[in-house]
């Protein structure tokens, strides 16, 4: 369905096929950021046509298989064991926190940020610069004085480039020239977005307030998004054990089921509940509607994700066996389509399975294994504590997720 709201010059879409549509108009650009320039001008989320061409391109060259396979085995397995350790100590965490915390330590590792001195206070800090640059890209459905906070966020900016990103360049500088020099290997080099920008900056010549936030950019969205997915992951679990208490074992022991939970979970709950764009020039939908050049088109993705004519008459329920029609995702579109699709969806997610999927080959995805993870710990909400959703926003996020482990 598409509800045309013509005093405004807005389009909402509310339907799967009419979105997928839209997702593909090469004539409807980014608008969901718009008031979030703070951290998201010219990031890669928020090109367009060539230039975006051009930086995904360049991207592009990390965000491979083999790159996905290295962290998921190599990597990500034992950042998840170290940041754990004291919360199964002792014995309790609020997923809210740990989510972020967990998820940053991937996100540093794939963006490129360095932490040298390896301590908690080091990583704290970190923390509290994400937390800032999340509230940047969410400026818009911000409660708070919106200029006085992008003043905040854009001093972050400065502080967080000085203490991490500068550093964590001008090592990344030493590595290529000690390449250079045949003193290192190729495979000594780090694999992330921060050097691999590096050795594209010939082909993109990215001034350095751009670069910023583009890393800026990768570490948010790898924290941020994955963190709440990850806690919306353990809700939806646990509350269909209590249901389904005959599926914990698939819960500890199937990494394939943990990923369709996870999958079922971010159909549900997409990182943004919305996706905008602006018409560059008059657009023609396969449905017959016509979309002036100037209008904006509002994705409701809470509603697309939730259509019953592609998710069945249980499409608002969490069900981790759903059955889907050929060619439909099983986290619907909240990870976009076409050429703006989420480059890090196979990172967060994995890869889809299929029916001959072999577990030993497979790419779970960084969310599904922390969660699984999680589980085998022993994770339980708190009965003293219930969890509280978060004030400071519109979005539907937890604020505080308390939880029992062991």
């Amino acid at each position: 369905m598409i509800t045309p709201e013509a005093s405004v010059a807005t389009f909402t879409i509310s339907s799967f096929e009419a979105a997928k549509d839209v997702y593909r108009q090469k004539d409807l650009r980014q608008a969901l950021y718009d008031e979030g320039e703070v951290v998201m001008s010219d990031v890669l989320v928020n090109l367009h046509g060539d230039e975006h061409r051009k930086r995904r391109r360049v991207e592009n060259r990390i965000f491979r298989r083999e790159t996905f396979d290295h962290y998921e085995r190599d990597l990500f397995p034992k950042v998840t064991e170290r940041t754990l350790a004291p919360y199964v100590v002792k014995g309790g965490v609020d997923l809210v926190h740990l989510g972020h915390e967990l998820m940053l330590n991937l996100a540093a590792l794939t963006a490129g940020i360095d932490r040298p001195e390896g301590t908690a206070e080091e990583t704290r800090r970190l923390y509290d610069y994400m937390q800032w640059f999340i509230k940047g890209a969410t400026l818009a459905h911000s409660t708070e004085d919106k200029q006085a906070l992008a003043a905040r966020i854009s001093q972050a900016l400065d502080e967080w480039d000085e203490e991490f990103l500068q550093p964590s360049i001008a090592r990344r500088k030493k590595a290529l020239a000690a390449l250079e020099a045949g003193e290192i290997s190729e495979n000594d080099l780090p694999k992330d977005v921060l050097m691999t920008l590096l050795r594209g900056n010939a082909e993109l010549e990215l001034p350095a307030h751009v670069l910023r936030r583009e890393i800026a950019f990768f570490l948010l969205a790898g924290a941020h998004t994955s963190a709440t997915a990850f806690v919306r992951s353990i809700d939806h679990i646990l509350g269909w054990l209590a249901d389904h208490p005959e599926d914990a074992g698939r819960v500890a022991n199937d990494p394939l089921f943990v990923q369709r939970c996870v999958h079922e979970t971010v159909r549900l709950n997409p990182s943004s509940p919305v996706g905008m764009r602006w018409a560059l020039a008059p657009v023609s939908l396969k449905s017959g509607t016509e979309i002036p050049e100037g209008a904006k088109v509002i994705i409701d993705l809470q509603a697309v994700n939730r259509d019953p004519e592609v998710f069945g008459p249980d499409a608002g329920e969490f069900n981790p066996y759903r059955e889907l029609p050929a060619g439909v995702g099983p986290f619907g579109l909240s990870f976009a389509a076409g050429i703006h699709v989420c480059i890090g969806q196979d990172l967060a997610a994995g890869v889809v399975p299929r029916a001959d999927t072999d577990p030993d080959a497979h790419l779970f995805g960084l969310v599904p294994g922390a969660v699984q993870y999680l589980f085998n710990q022993g994770v339980r909400r708190d009965p003293a504590n219930p969890p509280q959703r978060d004030a400071h926003t519109q979005r539907p996020y937890w604020g505080t997720y308390p939880a029992l482990l062991g």
